[in-house]
């Protein structure tokens, strides 16, 4: 299980960037709102989504999310 964060700030084409803990990619503490611990990518962008509409996998830690 990882433990995953999502970004309060939204990228330029509007969606919000879910990272693994491990990620070196990781927006400022300041910026991330913690969601906890998953099995899976697909797990933490649904809870990610209960608070964003628009919810992406990073390309780096969540390859397997990532869409755009």
């Amino acid at each position: 299980m990882d433990y995953y964060y999502v970004n309060k700030n939204a990228q330029a084409t509007g969606e919000h960037e879910l990272h693994k803990e491990s990620c070196n990619h990781l927006p400022y503490k300041e910026n991330i709102i913690r969601l906890g611990f998953f099995k899976s990518c697909n797990q933490a962008i649904k809870e990610a989504e209960k608070l964003f509409e628009n919810v992406d996998g990073c390309f780096y830690c969540c390859s397997a999310c990532h869409k755009k």
